[in-house]
Order: structure tokens, then C-alpha cells, then sequence
């Protein structure tokens, strides 16, 4: 979600041990270094005992200078038992996309990108299949065309991987990428590739899941963003949605409205992800929408 204020901000997520006085500790810190908090939120998980909190403040009139942050915060996130992550909204990921065939996802993200939703510069779209190219392009986006060729499935992802590290990519976004990553492309890049799934997991994963559902006579069907992880589809969930179906729709309509599910989820979980509303703890995660 773009940060709306022009006044750069600092956005801290912590997550860890619940505990009493939590959130008066973490506010007494900005509020001792003059800082003026913009948003704050928390959530406690209480089956499994954990406090998640996000909060936002201004960097103007900080005591603390940004490249000081980090250090004046890891005392008190050691003392509280916390594990954390700092960022500034002024700072745009470096973002890629990974396409094959189906391109509607690819489309949606570029207009976006276009018109500012999305807070991220766009690197490059790389490709196992050149269709992509040509609407790429047009927004003057580099393209990379990666084929997957016969037995050299390994080799094609040693260059994606150097690809994205020549262009210092954040995050990873598989804009319907028909591949399955390996595990050590993805441990390459841990809670930093977005995938969406068309269904709503975890119900019919893998291949085909709207002939699944139809064969199923769901009333239904979904599409899921998650972080992608070395379990095929099943990685920590950042956002859903759903469309009512029924007896009168054919497997082709299922996978027409699925597609706009698609492009939707997927652009919320990217835009979620890039304003540091995301905290991933365990195979869950809180979602400060």
C-alpha cells in the first residue's frame, strides 16, 4: 500500500514472546528519540504465546540518524527477546517478475506498477517462454527469456539466480510461473518469493485445480498468494479470495473468474508485501491490512 505522506518513515516489525508491557517499551523508544508514530498495530497469538507488532513513525525529527536505527534498536529487541526487522518507505524494493504463458497476472502488475499501486522499482520480467516479451517491453521493462531446455533444468536456474542477483532483486514474484522451483533456488531466496496459486488452499493443489473443483461441484473456487517454500503450495498464506460458482458454470468459466481472482490476490499479497505489513512467524502469518 503506498505510503501516502511525504514525510519518510521508519517501519518496524518484531515479533516474539509475549510478555506485559510490550508495546509500552517499544513506543517509549520512539517517543524518548522525538519521533511521532504514523501507525501502530499488534496482534497476540495466543495459542502459541507470540506478540507481532507493527509500527510506523516519522524520520524527520529523530533523534536517532536512519543508518543509526538498527543499532540504537538491538538492545532493546535482545532485552525483550524479540526478533526484528527495520525499514524505511522511502526505500523501493527491487522487484521481478517470472512469467511462462498464461500472462494475465503479468498484465495486471504492470499496469499497476504504471500507475504507482505498487511501491517497488520492476527490475526485469524474466521468462522460461518468450510470450511475455512484447507487453513487457511496453512499459520499458527489461525482459529476460530463460528457456527450460531438456536436462538442463539446474543450469536454467543458476542464470535466473545470477540473473536477479546482476539486478539486486528483493523479491521474487511468480506472476504464474508454470515452474517448480527447487529447493535450492528457493532457499536461495527465503520469504522473498510471492507465488499464486490457482485455488483455495489448501484445498486442490498441485496441477488443475479448477477440473478438481468442478469435478466436485464446489459452489466456490479461490486463489491463494503465499510465500513459496520448499513444500509444493504450501507456504504461509498472505491473502485470499473467493467467487461464488454454480451447476450452470462449465470448467472454462470456472478458470475465467479464477483468473480475475488471480490477478487481484496476487497484486494485494505483492502491495502487502512491499509495505512491510507482513510478518511471517512459524508457517503463518499476521497481516497488518
Amino acid at each position: 500500500m503506498p505510503n501516502e505522506r511525504r514525510v519518510p518513515t521508519a517501519v518496524l516489525l518484531l515479533w516474539g514472546p509475549d510478555r506485559r508491557g510490550l508495546v509500552s517499551e517499544v513506543s517509549r523508544f520512539v517517543y524518548e528519540n522525538d519521533g511521532n508514530v504514523v501507525h501502530a498495530d499488534q496482534h497476540v497469538d495466543p495459542e502459541g504465546g507470540v506478540f507481532l507488532q507493527r509500527i510506523e513513525w516519522e524520520l524527520e525529527g529523530f533523534a536517532v540518524p536512519r543508518d543509526g536505527i538498527g543499532a540504537a534498536l538491538s538492545p532493546l529487541a535482545e532485552r525483550l527477546g524479540m526478533r526484528w526487522a527495520l525499514h524505511f518507505s522511502d526505500q523501493r524494493p527491487s522487484v521481478a517478475l517470472l512469467v511462462s504463458r498464461q500472462l494475465h497476472c503479468l498484465h495486471d502488475l504492470l499496469a499497476r506498477w504504471r500507475m504507482g499501486e505498487l511501491e517497488a522499482e520492476l527490475a526485469l520480467v524474466a521468462g522460461n517462454h518468450d510470450d511475455g516479451r512484447a507487453v513487457t517491453e511496453s512499459y520499458g521493462v527489461p525482459f529476460v527469456h530463460l528457456p527450460v531446455l531438456p536436462g538442463a533444468r539446474a543450469e536454467q536456474e543458476d542464470a535466473m539466480l545470477a540473473t536477479l542477483a546482476a539486478h539486486r532483486v528483493e523479491l521474487v514474484v511468480l506472476a504464474r510461473y508454470m515452474q517448480i522451483l527447487s529447493e535450492r533456488f528457493i532457499e536461495a531466496r527465503p520469504g522473498a518469493i510471492i507465488n499464486i496459486h490457482h485455488s483455495f488452499l489448501p484445498a486442490f493443489p498441485g496441477a488443475k485445480p479448477y477440473h478438481q473443483a468442478h469435478a466436485r461441484g464446489v459452489k466456490i473456487i479461490g486463489a491463494t498468494a503465499h510465500y513459496a517454500t520448499r513444500e509444493l503450495d504450501q507456504g504461509p498464506i498472505i491473502e485470499q479470495d473467493v467467487a461464488r460458482v454454480s451447476h450452470r458454470d462449465a470448467v472454462e468459466d470456472l478458470v475465467r473468474k479464477g483468473r480475475d481472482l488471480e490477478k487481484v490476490v496476487l497484486a494485494r499479497a505483492v502491495a502487502l508485501h512491499l509495505g512491510r505489513r507482513v510478518i511471517v512467524y512459524g508457517n503463518k502469518t499476521v497481516v497488518f491490512d
